[in-house]
Order: C-alpha cells, then structure tokens, then sequence
C-alpha cells in the first residue's frame, strides 16, 4: 500500500466529511473521513479537476 499524504478533512453541511491526499508517484486519493483505507484513486490532475468543477457550482449535489 502507497504511503497517502491526508489533508485535514473537508465537511459540507450537513457533516458530509472527506478527506484528500497524494503519494509521491502522483496519484491523488479520496476518502470519507474515518473509512481512509476505503478510497478511490486517481491522477492529481483528475482530482483537481473534481475540484474545480465543485468550486464551480458544477457538482454541489455531490457535498
């Protein structure tokens, strides 16, 4: 198993918690907040990407 840098978590209303991170071969990972070895992985460009379409008002439903 990769060693996964967490940043602190995230928490939309409603106590929707999760948690992103990066190992040093660039992948990018999400998980919800206390399951951290149930995650999806990903590129750091997809996951930016996520992000910026949530920042974007595109995916707001998913917090």
């Amino acid at each position: 198993m990769p060693t996964i840098a967490w940043e602190d978590p995230f928490c939309g209303e409603g106590a929707n918690c999760f948690r992103l991170g990066t190992d040093a071969d660039g992948n990018a990972y999400i998980s919800v907040v206390g399951d951290e070895e149930t995650h999806l992985t990903d590129s750091r460009e997809a996951l930016r990407a996520l992000i910026l379409g949530i920042k974007a008002g595109k995916a707001d439903h998913l917090l």
